[in-house]
């Protein structure tokens, strides 16, 4: 015996089976314009976190200087530029490569006295530069420092001194020789005041190493 369904009753069970299949997808949340939403925040912080990678500190950093640095030419708080010589490697993964610029200043910079105060050059790094971004270090310095003049003053001063006395007492005896003692040691004096600076000079190309004083994050 045939039965017949009428048509609301199959409209209502066409309604339910489509209410199944869409409970068994995953809901998705649309705002008004049918768009998904931006992430939070929170979910934009874990995304940087997840993409960054930390250099320790402690890690070296060798540079190469591209202008010239000097106790005479430089001042403190003065500027100057950089290279990697060496990429910045953490574990076995290169973080930043060779050739990137970094950024650094004058810490000190004391140019030399004629008869004492020998120069001295202290430099650091402030800053790296990768793939467009900036990133704030905090390292080492490098420190160079002339020889002290106080022992080559004394024997260019007593050098002449006797220097002096030998003449002086050749030409009148012992009066001669305290006079030539005396033009001796001017004589001397003179002459280490003409030569006696000595400067720090780091030219352009040269090689340091700095090491990171914290650790820095770096985007990947």
């Amino acid at each position: 015996m045939r039965h017949n369904i009428k048509p609301p009753v199959l409209a209502v069970a066409a309604l339910v089976l489509w209410m199944a299949g869409c409970a068994s997808q995953p809901a998705q949340t649309v705002d008004a314009t049918g768009k998904e939403p931006e992430k939070s925040l929170t979910e934009k912080l874990r995304a940087v976190v997840a993409s960054e990678i930390e250099v320790p500190g402690g890690t070296e950093l060798q540079v190469r200087l591209n202008q010239s640095v000097g106790s005479a030419r430089s001042e403190a708080g003065e500027e100057f530029d950089a290279t990697l010589h060496a990429p910045v490697v953490v574990g076995d993964k290169v973080v930043v490569p060779k050739g990137a610029i970094v950024h650094g200043h004058v810490i000190h910079a004391v140019a030399s006295g004629h008869l004492k105060t020998p120069a001295r050059l202290s430099v650091t790094l402030d800053t790296l530069e990768w793939q467009g971004k900036s990133y704030p270090i905090t390292t080492s310095s490098v420190s160079r420092s002339a020889r002290s003049h106080k022992n080559r003053n004394l024997a260019l001063i007593g050098g002449g001194s006797g220097a002096g006395a030998l003449i002086g007492g050749l030409a009148g005896g012992g009066t001669g020789a305290l006079i030539g003692a005396g033009a001796g040691a001017a004589a001397g004096t003179a002459g280490a005041y003409a030569t006696g600076r000595k400067d720090v000079l780091l030219p352009a190309e040269s090689l340091l190493t700095f090491r990171l004083q914290a650790p820095v994050k770096i985007r990947k």
